[in-house]
């Protein structure tokens, strides 16, 4: 009889060692790296209403993911740093204050690391493509659009979005209008577009795909010195001061991103775009 109630005793705590074993084999979650993007700066950062395989949820706006140049290189450092990811959209103009108040870990929205954003955020090495140009995206049928110089703009009545470079260095232009800047790339453009400004600021890969999307649209290109002077860096990622572990691994992370393989992933930002899929 003693010899049944061991049995059954035995049998009822099988499934209690199955559970117990099933929590000691259970992977550990990875630390999650909450990122701060404008999502609004196609080809660099958007959102659409479909997911995908390059796309990754924005947590803060249910139905809508994020896509572009900065989200797959970010999926990428956090892949090589062993990290998931939550995506947060936060308005251009309050991504460092969001940083700076613990609500997120790290900014990639292709922002440049000036001297004024050093100030209050460390930043990591660039992960653009090529160096940061900026030109002038104009109408093609505005004499300003056979502009060489930026002397040829002047008198030209220029927009920029607020708070970036795009309207610091308008006053670079002899002679500008400079109008008062709006808070979104899309107002910058809708503006040229409109007629009620002749051109807006732009960085050079940016405003190819502008170009490419909006055919009345012109991107005018400068050379040496003929064009703005940045006074930057170029694109980094921006991490609060004394996150200096974090920052090395994201650093580490970009120098394996090779030029070929940047390359490689803006080809494919840039056809998925013109296939219908922003």
């Amino acid at each position: 009889m003693k010899k049944y109630v061991f049995l059954a005793v035995m049998l009822m705590c099988l499934p209690l060692f199955f559970m117990l074993g099933a929590k000691k084999e259970a992977k550990p979650a990875k630390p999650v790296l909450i990122i701060g993007a404008e999502c609004e700066y196609p080809p660099n950062n958007w959102e659409e209403i479909i997911s995908s395989d390059y796309t990754l949820p924005v947590s803060n706006h249910a139905g809508y993911y994020a896509d572009g140049y900065d989200i797959q290189i970010v999926k990428l450092i956090a892949e090589r740093m062993n990290y998931d990811v939550r995506i947060k959209r936060i308005a251009w103009n309050d991504l460092l204050p969001s940083l700076n108040r613990g609500e997120i870990d790290a900014i990639f929205s292709s922002m440049l690391d000036t001297n004024d954003r050093r100030k209050v955020a460390a930043f990591s090495e660039p992960y653009e493509i090529t160096v940061t140009e900026y030109g002038i995206i104009t109408r093609r049928e505005t004499p300003f659009s056979a502009g060489k110089t930026l002397k040829h703009f002047s008198g030209a009545k220029i927009i920029g979005e607020r708070g970036t470079k795009f309207d610091d260095v308008i006053e670079q232009i002899p002679g500008v209008v400079h109008m008062k800047p709006v808070d979104t790339i899309k107002e910058m453009i809708d503006a040229v577009i409109s007629g009620a400004a002749d051109g807006t600021v732009i960085d050079i890969e940016a405003g190819q795909y502008y170009e490419l999307v909006n055919k009345p649209l012109k991107l005018v290109k400068f050379s040496g010195d003929d064009g703005f002077n940045l006074g930057f860096h170029g694109v980094c990622a921006a991490v609060r001061k004394g996150d200096s572990e974090l920052l090395h691994r994201i650093n580490l992370a970009i120098a394996g991103i090779d030029k070929h393989e940047r390359q490689r992933i803006m080809d494919g930002v840039n056809s998925r775009m013109l296939n219908g899929r922003h």
